[in-house]
């Protein structure tokens, strides 16, 4: 067989991902450099370029990228029968293409040292230590809550639009990063998703398009939901790609907003993540906690819950599986629940600080 570029191509997804399972093992030196290294260069490069553009380009690249796909597949279908070998050496040049260029832009944060582990904190803890941090969480969010609703009964209703929401994201970041230099957010590329009705239907907030670094919220979320969103989305960016670690540093950069309605959003995310792990341990404790939160703040989790309950679609399970076995093989063995695990984060840091 005659070694032509597209073969040797197509081959080199063997090695690479090889390289990519052996570097599991060395997550120093991920950290080191190329989290810390290439990665701050190249995703910096990406968001200057491309983060001043009013809409998503890498929304625009799926788009084309699916179209032209289905082109190639009709005009190639007969080549499925009549030259399977040359049919498969094209596949899989490209998907060695696509698999190297997803690991060089984004995607070796996977096997950076866990964020737990940076920060000195453990990976685990107890009851009681949950316990302790979540009714820090309610008094938090009832006093925000109180301060900027009309009672205790009234859902918050956020006065700005999405938009400046996502200019108002970075203001988090930028107050975070005195205290932990490394989440310098700039420049910004945060931008509402083209593909909003597709990801609402998928059961998805938002997402990083790693070959752009373009942080992508689902346009049609509720406005609360928002700033938690874009600030998660916005620590993929900086390069935490595990799931529970974006969620605790888009955690803390909302709650590290100035403005209320974003202390707000973050704040009641983080309660919810911990009442969730206290109903799984104790019903019975988490019905008399659920009691002290301020009947406005329920309804603010309602209204989320009312919002994906109206879009349910038999689709969904099969994009979260499919989303669970990516995870899954990226180095989060969780899959979805990674997401939830942004809890032994919140409790172990905050155990012994104030909110």
């Amino acid at each position: 067989m005659r070694r032509t570029p597209k073969l040797i191509i197509a081959f080199s997804i063997i090695p690479l991902f090889a390289l990519i399972k052996v570097m599991v093992y060395f997550p120093n030196l991920i950290e080191n450099w190329y989290s810390n290294g290439i990665y701050i260069y190249t995703s910096k490069l990406l968001r200057f370029s491309l983060g001043w553009l009013p809409f998503s380009f890498g929304d625009i690249i799926y788009c084309t990228g699916m179209l032209y796909i289905i082109r190639w597949l009709i005009i190639n279908r007969k080549r499925i029968i009549k030259d399977t070998k040359a049919w498969l050496i094209d596949i899989f040049a490209t998907l060695s293409v696509i698999y190297l260029a997803f690991h060089l832009f984004w995607g070796m944060n996977y096997y950076r040292i866990p964020l737990h582990k940076s920060l000195s904190i453990n990976a685990s803890y107890t009851t009681k230590s949950l316990v302790k941090v979540t009714k820090k969480l309610i008094l938090k969010t009832n006093t925000i809550h109180k301060k900027i609703a009309k009672n205790d009964s009234s859902k918050i209703v956020f006065p700005f639009s999405k938009n400046t929401i996502i200019k108002k994201t970075p203001e988090g970041y930028s107050v975070l990063q005195q205290q932990f230099k490394h989440l310098n957010y700039t420049p910004k590329s945060i931008k509402k998703s083209l593909l909003s009705l597709p990801l609402t239907y998928m059961g998805f907030s938002g997402y990083l398009n790693p070959l752009t670094n373009e942080a992508q919220v689902n346009a049609l979320i509720p406005a609360y939901k928002f700033p938690t969103t874009a600030a998660h989305e916005a620590a993929h960016q900086l390069g935490y790609a595990a799931e529970n670690e974006a969620n605790f540093i888009g955690f803390l950069a909302t709650i590290n907003n100035e403005d209320s309605y974003f202390k707000y959003s973050g704040y009641s995310f983080g309660l919810r993540y911990c009442l969730i792990e206290i109903y799984k341990r104790n019903p019975e404790l988490y019905n008399k906690l659920l009691k002290t939160i301020n009947p406005g703040i329920l309804k603010n989790y309602e209204e989320v819950r009312l919002f994906w309950d109206n879009y349910k679609n038999p689709s969904e399970s099969l994009f979260k599986k499919s989303y669970n076995t990516f995870l899954q093989a990226n180095n989060q063995n969780g899959g979805m629940e990674s997401y939830s695990y942004v809890v032994a984060l919140i409790v172990n840091y905050f155990d012994n600080k104030q909110l």
